[in-house]
């Protein structure tokens, strides 16, 4: 953990906010005063992936609290975003400290020329000395299209800008094996791998109500970062400086893997299949087992309405998804080229048409 140079730091909505909504300028300058102190030396990098922008909209458009609509969602992340990087821009500038505002989708990032983009993009602020304050673009995201929790976009950022660790900060000071508000329970210190989780309790709720996310959403994103290669600490904001000292403090998850294709993982973890491709038995081999290509001929049925470059689903026959990948026809062109080999359909259609459904670099195996 000392050892780290690039450091993706997550903070959670209720850590900066009041419950009725509104920033607490002394919460965020206490995390800024640590992040600072951090790289003050310039030896290491801070990317910071801040919640809080729909919290920070609730009062000025007098919402007494998070509405579940989505459209009140966006205008309040319209209003709260401008003040939460005007907060960071101003607290940063007491340390002579720039920002840089990075607003992402899913569907931004899932995408081979939007994934590089957006690496060059927070790898040159880091470079020229600024802090890149990240978050979800609430105020354009759709159902479709949205990571549904900054713990988890934190996870993937993580492994984007190829980071050395991840922090995530909440209201609770770690992972505990049951309910911390009662006697008798304990922080897990260290989590080696799934087996570690086994028979714990994790709540879904955070105490101030103005997130979205919870233990659930934490231990999934340090689960997702952790197999990327990427180990995470899971602590409180209060605890924010000793976690990046590599003092003892919260939860440390372990790596459990190792870095992968880069987009892959966003793939994996941040995009809704538009449709389903059902694949027959060697099809399904030759994807999963020897990580092909996926040719028309081993299709069996098209399911949805989607469009080239669109994230679909690869099935088995009995309905399993197999693989996720990013598809190279319309729906509507594929059941004319089902079964059929790909010189044929080029003999016939044209040279176009000798291509892949989904070319083994657009695709990833799940639970293989």
């Amino acid at each position: 953990m000392t050892e780290a140079r690039r450091i993706v730091v997550k903070v959670g909505s209720s850590s900066l906010t009041t419950a009725s909504g509104g920033l607490d300028a002394d919460r965020v300058d206490a995390l800024v005063d640590v992040l600072s102190k951090v790289r003050s030396g310039g030896e290491k990098e801070i990317v910071l992936v801040s919640s809080g922008a729909i919290a920070a909209g609730l009062a000025p458009l007098g919402l007494a609290r998070r509405p579940k609509d989505l459209s009140r969602q966006q205008a309040a992340a319209s209003v709260g975003q401008g003040l939460l990087v005007a907060r960071y821009t101003a607290s940063f500038a007491r340390y002579g400290v720039r920002v840089g505002q990075v607003l992402l989708t899913a569907d931004d990032t899932s995408r081979r020329a939007h994934y590089r983009n957006a690496y060059r993009t927070l790898d040159q602020l880091l470079a020229m000395g600024a802090v890149p304050v990240v978050n979800e673009n609430d105020t354009v995201a759709t159902d479709e299209i949205r990571f549904g929790d900054n713990d988890r976009l934190a996870a993937l950022v993580a492994h984007l800008v190829r980071a050395d660790l991840l922090v995530l900060l909440s209201d609770v000071d770690g992972l505990y094996d049951g309910d911390p508000g009662k006697p008798g329970t304990s922080r897990i210190e260290e989590v080696s791998g799934p087996a570690d989780l086994e028979g714990v309790e994790i709540g879904s709720a955070g105490r101030a109500g103005v997130g979205t996310g919870g233990m659930v959403t934490k231990v999934e994103a340090a689960r997702i970062a952790a197999a990327a290669g990427v180990p995470v600490v899971l602590t409180s904001a209060s605890r924010a400086a000793d976690a990046l000292a590599g003092r003892d403090t919260g939860t440390y998850f372990r790596r459990t893997g190792r870095r992968s294709a880069d987009r892959l993982l966003w793939l994996a973890h941040a995009s809704t299949p538009q449709g389903a491709l059902t694949l027959d038995d060697g099809a399904v081999r030759a994807v999963v087992e020897g990580r092909k290509s996926l040719l028309p001929a081993g299709i069996a049925a098209v399911d949805g309405e989607f469009t080239a470059g669109d994230p679909v689903e690869l099935r088995d026959a009995g309905g399993r998804a197999v693989a996720r990948g990013l598809v190279n026809y319309d729906s509507k062109e594929l059941p004319l080229l089902l079964g059929r080999s790909t010189r044929d359909l080029a003999r016939e259609l044209g040279p176009t048409y000798e291509r892949e459904v989904v070319h083994r670099d657009d695709l990833v195996v799940l639970n293989p």
